[in-house]
């Protein structure tokens, strides 16, 4: 048994958090939020008042944090961070979708003052984090990695090396640019069989078996009806909300102007998200861009 200070506790971390208690570890919740905190203990964490409280006595320090900068903060870059508090050799694991040079950055900060840390973002979304099946895609080195692989097999059904630090978060937003660009075809495509006449059930029944398959098709269908399971049969309750697919686009577009990739499509489903934001809808599942093609947000 381990003791894990786990950090930042939304709605992918209380599940995360609460399957490592289940496997039998000692987890040690920490949140800004108090609720979040009674949620963790509630599922048998046990709460901590301060990064000290959370990361002294933990062997395994894991955040899941929204951005870079919310990381660099509980990191390093306040005086009560987990750089101050981690003893020598403890091991970091950031759960966090951030930009790649920041998850560089931190990484670079941990190994200087002794520690072992890798990226790891996770796909999945709020189900995959309660069900224990997410998907890690991880970066940073080989012996941080196989240290982290335990922990990280209790939370998730794949974990992946990438490679060096960083590369995790490379396959994370590459990833998830191409799930957008995946999301905003199959929605035109159901939206123009629909304008067509031909209904969405037999537009999936054929196209799941055709060259137009996708898993925005056939696990998350856009349009109500084919997949029972999908968001879109609960008016696009967010597993996965649009704010957080824009916030991916965003990253994967400073990405490529760094690297001077062209992004052409990607470019565009960011622009698309976008009006989702505009719109105040963002709230909704990333799959509720629907309602912005077929003219109903």
């Amino acid at each position: 048994m381990s003791v894990i200070a786990f950090i930042g506790l939304g709605n992918m971390g209380i599940g995360m958090a609460t399957n490592l208690v289940r496997a039998g570890h000692d987890v040690r919740a920490l949140d800004i939020l108090p609720d979040a905190v009674a949620r963790a203990v509630a599922a048998g964490c046990v709460g901590a008042k301060n990064a000290g409280d959370a990361v002294a006595p933990a062997d395994v320090v894991i955040t899941m944090l929204p951005a870079g900068r919310h990381v660099e903060l509980v990191y390093g870059d306040v005086a009560d961070g987990v750089f101050e508090h981690a003893g020598p050799g403890t091991l970091c694991i950031d759960c966090s979708t951030v930009d790649v040079a920041t998850a560089r950055k931190v990484i670079s900060g941990a190994e200087a003052r002794g520690l072992s840390m890798i990226d790891a973002p996770v796909s999945g979304g709020v189900a995959g984090a309660a069900a224990g099946t997410l998907t890690f895609m991880c970066g940073g080195p080989t012996g941080a990695f196989e240290r982290a692989k335990p922990c990280l097999e209790i939370m998730g059904g794949n974990v992946f090396h990438a490679g060096k630090a960083g590369n995790g978060q490379v396959a994370k937003i590459c990833n998830n640019m191409l799930l957008g660009i995946h999301m905003i075809g199959t929605c035109e495509a159901f939206n123009l069989a629909e304008k067509l006449g031909l209904d969405a059930q037999t537009f999936y029944d054929i196209s799941s078996t055709a060259s137009g398959q996708n898993w925005s098709m056939t696990s998350y269908c856009p349009t109500p009806g084919p997949v029972e399971s999908a968001p879109s049969n609960r008016d696009y309750q967010a597993g996965f909300t649009a704010a957080m697919m824009l916030k991916d686009l965003r990253l994967a577009r400073d990405a490529a102007s760094g690297v001077r990739a062209a992004t052409p499509l990607g470019t565009q489903s960011e622009i698309i998200y976008s009006q989702m934001e505009a719109a105040g809808r963002d709230d909704l599942d990333f799959s509720g861009v629907m309602k912005l093609i077929n003219e109903s947000l």
